[in-house]
């Protein structure tokens, strides 16, 4: 009668999915040891049959096959294995960062050193030995743009400005060769320029080309290099000792169990990865702000903020300013004699060798296409910004999508289509609880795993202002300004002031600009004067015409045409006007 009662209990049992206490303490572990084993870890410390679990701390206290070293080292693993989770899941975007960035980078500083090198062997060919004698303006230039695309504290505008100065001072003593100039005189001249307009409205629109393209490049430079370091930052991960509870119960407490192929429910999952994630998750909303600008910013530089016609345009339209004074060149002369005072006559001297003058000039050009030097990112802006953009928008949401990715791996969490025949967090059966929300507030009543809702992490809200800065930045260079120096000066210096213009024939093939989203565009700030040039000088007057002479003779001047040797006619105008 006894050993008939037993049979029925045990067919019970086993109908009813439970197991009796002989029955479990009998189970064989070996699938659990060979798992163990194949992990790396040293099966002395693990039961051969199952065991009762009273001594357990994170799974349930049921028979298991673990004993209390085991589970404190597949604790350790369970944070192991989440960690290279989050590693393995944004290598996509820790790689498209480090590698946009350099490549971005790398074509950027080519195109400024193969713009300055083509401004050099143009105006060689063009102006002979004065060109390089009076190099050193235009290297002064391309040094101060490279130091603004590195990052310096440079204001393009007052780059340009004091690049324009310098210039008028020499072309102004060129075309006037029969006199001589002191430094207070040749001030006086440039302290003017912007009256004057020698150069005519040439400055102004290399100024706003330029200016556009140098701010749009660098923006877009930082601002995939800060994408890059938030990534890195982001996913160096704290784990807490809650985070590694929940972790272990739904990865390896079926392992001891004695059921090691069993695979966590896919909402069970994401309830632990959810509270582990909660703070990467608040970075979601300012990381797609990021994410947009960075996209918007790349497609002004394939359109009308195009870096690569603004590089080559740097040696066309000083070209084109230079010309523009040598045709002016009377008038100009005329006002300047009458503002500044007349100067005195160079002393005679002999003529100047063909060498000297240029006479064997050839005439100024621009590389063609073909021509062009290949930059050692080997590849055009086009092709860069259409492999960027491709990459952007899969980035969209990430933060709040990873712990979807990581329980939608098949190694990670049951498909949804095991829903009960998946581990539940006790057993195998159906996952019964809700999945919490997003983020940090939304996990207040998350089922498996308690997390401290008023503490935020404070290195992620320190990345959060990150993102919003330099997502500011992009989006006032998508505007074509720079908010590093949102006050400096918009004068050109010698060719008038933009005033936010925007001019369709800057760039071939592009029509006038439009601002996002219908919105208009700001109008500039302007600030006080730049400081004076460090040159040494007492200050210029209207009227100084008695200081410090320097014959032309010892100014290294640019020789330009054939005419500016000419006898100048001094022609009678009313004062700069």
């Amino acid at each position: 009668m006894e050993n008939r009662l037993l049979v029925w209990l045990c067919a019970v049992a086993v109908l009813s999915g439970t197991r009796s206490p002989a029955a479990a303490a009998g189970r064989s572990c070996s699938d659990t040891r060979q798992v163990y084993s194949e992990k790396g870890y040293s099966t002395n410390s693990a039961p051969v049959t199952q065991i009762s679990g009273e001594h357990l701390r994170l799974c349930p206290q049921d028979y298991t096959c673990c004993s209390s070293q085991m589970e404190e080292t597949l604790s350790f693993q369970s944070e192991k294995d989440f960690l290279k989770a989050i590693e393995d899941n944004s290598q996509f975007l820790l790689t498209t960062f480090t590698q946009r960035h350099r490549k971005f980078d790398d074509f950027f500083r080519d195109l400024i050193e193969l713009s300055e090198k083509s401004m050099n062997q143009m105006f060689t060919k063009t102006y002979g030995l004065l060109f390089t004698q009076n190099a050193h303006v235009f290297q002064e230039l391309f040094v101060e743009l490279r130091r603004y695309y590195s990052g310096g504290s440079v204001s393009l505008s007052e780059v340009l400005s004091d690049f324009w100065s310098r210039l008028v001072e020499r072309v102004f003593s060129l075309v006037n060769p029969q006199y001589q100039f002191s430094e207070d005189y040749l001030e006086c001249v440039s302290k003017h320029a912007e009256q004057l307009q020698p150069f005519g409205d040439v400055p102004r629109k290399l100024r706003a080309q330029v200016s556009r393209a140098f701010i749009a490049a660098r923006a877009l430079s930082q601002g995939l290099a800060t994408g890059r370091d938030i990534v890195s930052k982001a996913t160096k991960l704290t784990v807490d000792s809650e985070c590694v509870r929940g972790l272990m119960r739904q990865w390896y407490c079926p392992l001891c169990r004695g059921v090691p192929s069993l695979k966590p429910c896919r909402p069970l999952c994401l309830n632990v990865m959810k509270a582990c994630l909660a703070n990467q998750a608040d970075l979601d909303t300012e990381w797609n702000k990021f994410i947009d600008a960075l996209y918007m910013v790349s497609e002004k530089l394939e359109g009308p903020f195009n870096f690569e016609l603004a590089a080559d345009a740097i040696s066309v339209k000083v070209s084109e300013a230079i010309m523009h004074m040598q045709e002016n060149s009377v008038s100009i002369s005329s006002k300047v004699f009458q503002g500044c005072g007349n100067p005195r006559p160079a002393p005679a001297r002999s003529k100047r060798s063909p060498k000297e003058t240029g006479g064997n000039r050839r005439p100024f050009r621009t590389y063609t296409p073909e021509e062009k030097p290949t930059t050692a990112a080997g590849t055009n802006l086009d092709r860069l910004v259409t492999e960027l953009k491709e990459r952007l928008r899969p980035m969209q949401g990430f933060w709040v999508s990873l712990p979807h990715t990581i329980c939608n791996d098949e190694k990670m969490a049951a498909d949804v289509t095991n829903e009960d025949r998946c581990w539940n967090g006790q057993t195998r059966g159906r996952y019964l609880m809700s999945v919490t929300g997003d983020g940090l507030l939304s996990q207040i009543n998350n089922p498996e795993v308690e997390v401290d809702i008023t503490r935020p992490d404070v290195r992620i809200r320190q990345l959060i202002m990150e993102l919003r800065v330099v997502t500011n930045k992009l989006r006032h260079a998508y505007n074509g300004q720079d908010v590093d120096f949102m006050d400096s000066e918009e004068g050109s210096g010698s060719g008038g002031e933009d005033h936010g213009e925007r001019y369709s024939d800057d760039w071939p093939g592009f029509g006038p600009y439009s601002p996002p989203y219908g919105k208009p565009p700001r109008n500039p700030v302007t600030s006080p004067a730049k400081p004076p040039r460090s040159r040494d000088r007492n200050g210029s007057k209207w009227n100084r015409n008695n200081g410090r002479v320097k014959s032309t003779a010892n100014l290294h001047t640019l020789a330009l045409v054939p005419f500016v040797f000419l006898p100048f006619v001094i022609t009678v105008a009313p004062l700069w006007r």
